[in-house]
C-alpha cells in the first residue's frame, strides 16, 4: 500500500471511530455501545422497516435472513478459489451467531430480562457485539496463521505487511475509539458532578482531561508510525534483502522504536507532574503510573526484528570479506 493511501485509510478509520463515540453521546438511543456497531443500527433499521407495514415486514425478514447468511454463503465463493480449510467452519458459526444477535438488536426490549432492566441494554448490546467480533477476528487470525506457515519468504513478507496494516487499524481504533470514548465519558461525568463549580476551574479540568487523552492515545499513534516504518523495511527487503536502502530503513526503524518508547513513558511522567503542580485547582485527578504494555511489546518486537536484520547484514559482509 502506498504511503498516502495508507494514511488516508487510517484517517477514515479514526473519523469513523470518533463519530461512533460522539454519536453514542449525542444519540444514546441509536449508539449505545461502540462494540454493538453496526449491529445495533442495523437492528433499528430492520425494526423500523418491519413496523412500517406487511410489505415492510416481509422485506425486513428477507433482509434479516440475507444478512445473517452472508458469512456462510461466502463458503461458496471460497470453494471456487481454493480447497476449504478447518477454520472456514467459523463462517457458518458466524452466521449462526448473527441470527440471535440481530434478533435481539431488532427487539432490544427482550434484553431486559437478562440484565434486570432497560438500563442494562447497552451492556447487553456490547456483549452481543463482542461475541460476533470474537468469531470474526478468530477466523481472520487463523487464516493469517495458516498462510504464514505455508508461505515462502516473499509470502511471509506479504503476510507480515498485512499483519502490520491490521495492527495499525487496531491502534487507530484504540486511540480514536476507546481512548476518545473515555474522554467523552470523563467530560460528561465532570460536567454533571460539578454544576455549581467555577467556570475557570472547570475549563482547567477539561484541559487536563484532554491532556490525559493525548497521553493515553499517543503510544498508539506512535505505534502506527512504527508499523509504517516496519512496512517500509519489508518493502525494501522485498526489492533487495541486504541493500543499503534496507539497512538504512532498519536503522531508522530502530531509532523510531527507541523514541516511541521514551516518548510514551516521559509524556505520562510529565502529565503526572503537571497534575501535582495544579493539584489544588483540579476538580478531577487521574494519576496513573502506567507502562503501555501493548505498545511496549509491539515496539520491542519490531526493534528486535530491525536489530536482527542489521546483525545479519554485518555477518554477510564479514563472510563476503573472507571469501
Amino acid at each position: 500500500m502506498k504511503q498516502k493511501g495508507f494514511y488516508a485509510a487510517l484517517a477514515a478509520v479514526a473519523v469513523l471511530c470518533m463519530a461512533a463515540q460522539l454519536g453514542s453521546a449525542a444519540l444514546p438511543g441509536i449508539f449505545t455501545a461502540a462494540a454493538a456497531f453496526p449491529f445495533e443500527q442495523l437492528g433499528l433499521c430492520l425494526r423500523a422497516l418491519s413496523l412500517s407495514g406487511s410489505v415492510g415486514n416481509a422485506a425486513a425478514l428477507v433482509l434479516y435472513g440475507a444478512v445473517c447468511l452472508l458469512p456462510a454463503s461466502g463458503l461458496l465463493l471460497i470453494r471456487r478459489r481454493r480447497a476449504l480449510c478447518p477454520e472456514d467452519a467459523l463462517l457458518p458459526v458466524l452466521s449462526a451467531a448473527l441470527f440471535p444477535v440481530l434478533y435481539w438488536m431488532i427487539n432490544p426490549g427482550l434484553l431486559g430480562q437478562f440484565y434486570g432492566s432497560a438500563e442494562g441494554q447497552p451492556i447487553a448490546k456490547a456483549v452481543l457485539g463482542i461475541i460476533v467480533y470474537s468469531v470474526l477476528l478468530g477466523y481472520v487470525l487463523l487464516r493469517m496463521l495458516r498462510r504464514f506457515f505455508a508461505a515462502d519468504l516473499p509470502g511471509m513478507q506479504k503476510c507480515l505487511a498485512a499483519l502490520l496494516c491490521a495492527l495499525s487499524v487496531l491502534f487507530v481504533c484504540a486511540a480514536f475509539g476507546t481512548c476518545f470514548g473515555e474522554l467523552v465519558d470523563s467530560i460528561a461525568a465532570l460536567r454533571e458532578s460539578n454544576t455549581g463549580s467555577s467556570q475557570g476551574l472547570l475549563r482547567l479540568s477539561y484541559a487536563f482531561l484532554v491532556l490525559r487523552y493525548i497521553v493515553d492515545a499517543l503510544p498508539y499513534v506512535l505505534d502506527v508510525l512504527v508499523a509504517h516504518a516496519a512496512f517500509t523495511l519489508l518493502r525494501e527487503q522485498a526489492h533487495a534483502r541486504y541493500s543499503e536502502a534496507a539497512i538504512a530503513a532498519a536503522g531508522r526503524l530502530s531509532h523510531l522504536c527507541g523514541c516511541a518508547l521514551a516518548v510514551s513513558v516521559l509524556t505520562n511522567v510529565v502529565f503526572n507532574l503537571l497534575q501535582l503542580v495544579f493539584f489544588r485547582r483540579l476538580l478531577s485527578i487521574n494519576a496513573v503510573a502506567e507502562l503501555p504494555l501493548l505498545s511496549a511489546a509491539f515496539v520491542l518486537c519490531v526493534l528486535l526484528l530491525s536489530q536482527y536484520i542489521r546483525e545479519n547484514k554485518c555477518l554477510k559482509d564479514e563472510n563476503d570479506s573472507f571469501i
